[in-house]
């Protein structure tokens, strides 16, 4: 089994990889470590990475985070409970209050990822957090113990790929394909409608919604948008930005759409979010 961490140390300044999504990034790192681990091969057709947060806020303030939703089902061990989390599309951040010290270990699925480990669509987990059970059968209360007595993140992302690697289905082209177009998404600013996206799968919308809705848990606009506002708190933590041109370029009738989303969901306009993010 092969694991390779990119880890964010407590006191780091300067966010390493790509933070969209982590709320007000420099200060989180500065309250918890963040370690991703590649899952073992067995597991890859399924997983995209394993993930792992670790802090000691012994005496100091508890710290809470931010963090935007993402497209993907999450299966989390935690100090205090285990977990499957959901698309959510009623959530449009999620907060963790950090407290003491502790460890969690999450498997992030890719996209399509959970759908082969379930009898019915992915979107039985959406806006829910759901018990282990309904999507593997483990005993998720020994992991969890398991994953808060071992010795570092890695080793503790290797009990819960290890135990997932029996349990594993048996692999779906299907995932690739839905995997691929939710990157599209992610990466293509011309993909501003369902109806682009379908154009690019080669379906009609209707049959998209469909395939988003069994495979993701949510639908094709869902999608645009999560990857529209992940696009811009990402370049507002990046430093200065031409908010017009990007509004333009994100599909935005114009800045002040874009504000408003922006503010709605982040709950600051984006220059504000920008100074935050840069002071840390």
């Amino acid at each position: 089994m092969y694991f390779r961490d990119t880890i964010r140390g407590v006191g780091d300044t300067e966010p390493v990889g790509d933070p969209r999504g982590i709320l007000h990034a420099r200060a989180g790192y500065a309250a918890f470590s963040l370690g991703r681990h590649h899952p073992s091969a067995e597991l890859a057709p399924f997983v995209e990475y394993l993930w792992s947060v670790e802090w000691d806020r012994t005496g100091q303030p508890p710290h809470l985070q931010r963090i935007l939703p993402n497209p993907s089902v999450h299966l989390s061990f935690e100090p205090d409970l285990s977990r499957v989390t959901g698309l959510s599309r009623r959530r449009a951040v999620f907060e963790y209050r950090l407290t003491g010290a502790g460890r969690v270990v999450g498997v992030r699925f890719r996209p399509g990822g959970a759908r082969p480990w379930l009898t019915g669509p992915v979107s039985v987990f959406t806006d829910r957090e759901a018990p282990v059970a309904e999507l593997v059968d483990l005993d998720d209360v020994a992991l969890r113990e398991a994953v808060q007595c071992a010795p570092d993140a890695a080793a503790a992302a290797a009990l819960v790929d290890a135990a997932l690697v029996p349990l594993r289905p048996a692999p779906d082209p299907t995932v690739d394909r839905v995997a691929d177009l939710v990157g599209a998404v992610q990466h293509d600013s011309s993909i501003r409608r369902a109806v682009d996206l379908a154009e690019l799968a080669g379906m009609g919308v209707r049959s998209l919604q469909r395939l988003c809705a069994e495979w993701v848990g949510v639908g094709p606009t869902w999608l645009v948008r999560c990857a529209r506002l992940h696009e811009a708190a990402g370049r507002a933590a990046g430093g200065r930005v031409d908010w017009a041109a990007l509004a333009a370029e994100l599909g935005y009738a114009d800045q002040p759409h874009l504000v408003r989303d922006f503010a709605r969901v982040i709950g600051e306009p984006p220059a504000r979010y920008a100074r935050a993010a840069a002071r840390g």
